[in-house]
């Protein structure tokens, strides 16, 4: 159900003519959230970092770095943490629904890293997923804005984050 919500959004989005930010220009942020993984039952805290270039009025293409989760466990004997990263690049279609306010999909691929480690032992398992998601953004002024976004690669995580974007 997910999918083709997504896929709708950007569709909708794509045939958009018209977008808040400036052709031609890069922009920068991070933001903060919740991760939800199929593979530990709790949310956890995430951080991220992204840069992206703005093609034209509507599409732009981002990169971005993101802890998905970080989480320590204490037994009697055994102390383990797990760690999730994603790497992404994406597609951003983006739409205007008013003055300041925009909303838009996301397309693209994120490479993910689980990294398990309990007291010697040290194990990675790496896996690459498509990656979409959708959000909504707000411009205080041309050259910073806020964001909110669902993002999900594959059945690994879903990740809701805020965030802020400067552009330069």
């Amino acid at each position: 159900m997910f999918k083709k919500i997504a896929a709708a959004t950007v569709l909708m989005i794509a045939s958009a003519t018209t977008f808040a930010a400036q052709p031609n220009t890069f922009y920068a942020g991070g933001d903060v959230g919740r991760t939800k993984s199929d593979f530990i039952p709790d949310r956890d805290t995430s951080v991220g970092a992204f840069v992206g270039y703005n093609i034209d009025q509507t599409f732009a293409v981002e990169a971005g770095y993101r802890r998905l989760l970080d989480r320590d466990y204490q037994w009697p004997d055994i102390r383990a943490n797990t760690r999730v990263n994603q790497a992404s690049l994406s597609l951003v279609a983006s739409m205007p629904v008013g003055e300041s306010f925009s909303v838009y999909g996301r397309l693209g691929a994120a490479r993910l890293q689980n990294r398990f480690t309990s007291n010697e032992f040290v194990g990675k398992l790496s896996t690459t997923k498509a990656l979409y998601g959708i959000g909504a953004g707000y411009a205080f002024s041309p050259a910073v804005s806020a964001r909110i976004e669902v993002q999900k690669a594959e059945n690994e995580a879903t990740n809701l984050s805020t965030g802020l974007s400067f552009q330069f």
